[in-house]
């Protein structure tokens, strides 16, 4: 393909003005205008970071690449992104908190909001005192929560569960050199060998209602795995059986930490009841003050 279909005419004409301007920044400019057609969310960001892998440089360095170096193939990179294919299947990368970790077809990308839900977990570990602490991640995907957690609570054990093939894939790479030890299983039946003994049970489920399919961003709908996406009519179907599980799993006085839509604030809470054995059940909100997650302790005897 040649760059050409970017839109850009004479190079030189770039420098006129008392600003330089590199052909690679013109460019960026025309893929923003293109991915803003085409209903992308953060098309500046998008159309930075598909400069900045096509050419192997940061994207504070962009400025930095020569004329001459511009890569004819960053055009296919936006016309894919421009398609809706998610950013980080066309990278391979996905970035959550410290962590940079290998995504593609098959796994769910780790969202920017679930990185509320970890720093809440790490605080709430860190104030349990507990020398060792005992952490399960349920639905783990591409294990992103369960690599955050072991990096950030040192002297962590983390246990990490997927029942899909696709994500399971990914899920072993990443955590390749790590100390989370990852299970392929179902998270509504998982690690009965822990019963009563876990100190914190983490999870971000799948928490869509089958029926808003319709109105799920592309990149989700036709990219991440269904799996990781819908449950049952109501959305809340696995975070039932979820409650089950961390009951099972967390010692008395242990914590469940849950993620769930922003339109489901109010509902996860009163999943989690004094009458199944919990306290102080509460919603937290995310960065952008939306019910995010919901939180519980394991009632003492």
């Amino acid at each position: 393909m040649q760059h050409s279909s970017g839109g850009h005419s004479d190079p030189q004409r770039l420098r006129r003005g008392p600003y330089p301007r590199s052909l690679l920044l013109a460019e960026v400019a025309q893929a923003t205008q293109r991915l803003a057609d085409a209903g992308v969310p953060s098309p500046r960001f998008d159309a930075e970071e598909l400069a900045a892998f096509v050419h192997g440089v940061k994207r504070s360095e962009l400025h930095a690449v020569a004329d001459g170096d511009f890569d004819a193939r960053y055009w296919e990179a936006v016309a894919r992104r421009e398609a809706r294919e998610p950013l980080q299947h066309i990278t391979g990368r996905a970035f959550f908190r410290y962590l940079e970790l290998q995504v593609g077809p098959g796994v769910f990308v780790p969202r920017p909001e679930t990185e509320s839900v970890v720093g809440w977990a790490i605080d709430a570990v860190r104030a349990m005192d507990v020398v060792e602490p005992l952490i399960v991640d349920l639905c783990t995907g591409s294990a992103a929560i369960a690599l955050a957690l072991a990096q950030e609570v040192p002297r962590s054990r983390v246990h990490a569960v997927e029942l899909d093939e696709g994500a399971i894939r990914w899920a072993r790479k990443n955590v390749e050199g790590s100390r989370v030890q990852l299970h392929h299983g179902n998270a509504l039946t998982a690690l009965p060998e822990l019963d009563g003994q876990v100190d914190l049970v983490v999870s971000n489920p799948p928490y869509i209602p089958l029926t808003e399919w319709e109105y799920v961003a592309p990149e989700a709908r036709d990219h991440d795995p269904g799996l990781a996406l819908f449950s049952g009519e109501d959305g809340l179907d696995t975070i039932r059986g979820i409650e089950r599980t961390a009951h099972r799993l967390l010692r008395p006085g242990g914590v469940v930490v849950i993620e769930h839509a922003d339109t489901q604030g109010g509902q996860v809470p009163w999943i989690f009841t004094e009458e199944r054995g919990w306290a102080d059940a509460a919603d937290h909100p995310d960065l952008n003050n939306r019910p995010r997650f919901a939180t519980a302790r394991r009632a003492m005897p």
